[in-house]
């Protein structure tokens, strides 16, 4: 079984042994697979997948670079198999690639599994302990190593999203009983997206569960400045209710 994981930076495993990079030995056979990855839950067309990762050349060649691609990847991921076998790992119907899903587990699969888990849940703590096990699958953006690349752009925005509303979540429904966790992860979520109002509004009220009122005051003057800086915008009124709010309380 082969254990991929794409978030934070690309690695992949067989069993307990990583694979070194040097097995690729072609950067275009790791791009392909890469890719592959990607693409996972479709089978693209070969002229599809060469157009994508080499659009520079001409058909004859892309055709030649796929095929030597194609062989690398089957070298480095499956070094015993037999001349001619078919592979365990990539399948072809007629000129459509695709993965075996059989043959792997990736990171991102998983935390898709968790966090629809989450949302399944109908017990808080239970949804809290799926947030937290998607979150820490979540070691940073999607494929960094091609974050120029226009194919990965979809799924890094997708997981990204979702990585933020996982946090926000999850910092909303521990505020009760952890407002010391919940400000933790109002910072992470925030390290995702600086002008992602939601993570401030809950933080101030973190701070505010703690007594901390000045660290209150300091997050929603933060919040303000981003968002004039950004848009040119003030807070929303929901936002500015809770100093307000707070501004009544001590006169």
């Amino acid at each position: 079984m082969l254990h991929i994981q794409t978030l934070g930076g690309f690695r992949i495993r067989i069993g307990d042994q990583e694979i070194p990079a040097s097995a690729w030995t072609r950067e275009k056979a790791l791009h392909l697979f890469q890719l592959l990855v990607t693409l996972r839950r479709t089978r693209p067309h070969k002229e599809q997948i060469v157009e994508l990762l080499w659009p520079e050349l001409d058909p004859e060649t892309g055709s030649r670079d796929f095929r030597v691609a194609l062989n690398a990847i089957q070298n480095a991921l499956e070094p015993d198999r037999a001349p001619r076998a078919p592979s365990r790992v990539i399948e072809r119907s007629e000129l459509n690639y695709s993965l075996n899903p059989d043959a792997f587990l990736i990171d991102v699969d998983l935390f898709d599994e968790k966090l629809a888990a989450a949302h399944r849940s109908t017990k808080e703590g239970e949804a809290a302990e799926h947030y937290q096990a998607a979150l820490a699958l979540y070691r940073g953006e999607y494929l960094p190593e091609r974050r120029y690349e226009d194919w990965t752009a979809s799924e890094r925005e997708r997981l990204h999203t979702l990585a933020l509303a996982a946090t926000t979540r999850l910092a909303e429904m521990l505020l009760p009983t952890d407002p010391l966790e919940t400000i933790r992860l109002t910072r992470r979520a925030l390290d995702l997206d600086p002008l992602w109002e939601n993570a401030y509004r809950i933080e101030i009220q973190a701070h505010l569960a703690t007594g901390n009122r000045p660290m209150a005051i300091r997050t929603y003057d933060r919040c303000a400045q981003v968002l004039k800086e950004a848009y040119a915008l003030d807070p929303l009124p929901e936002t500015q209710r809770l100093i307000q709010d707070l501004s009544a309380t001590e006169l």
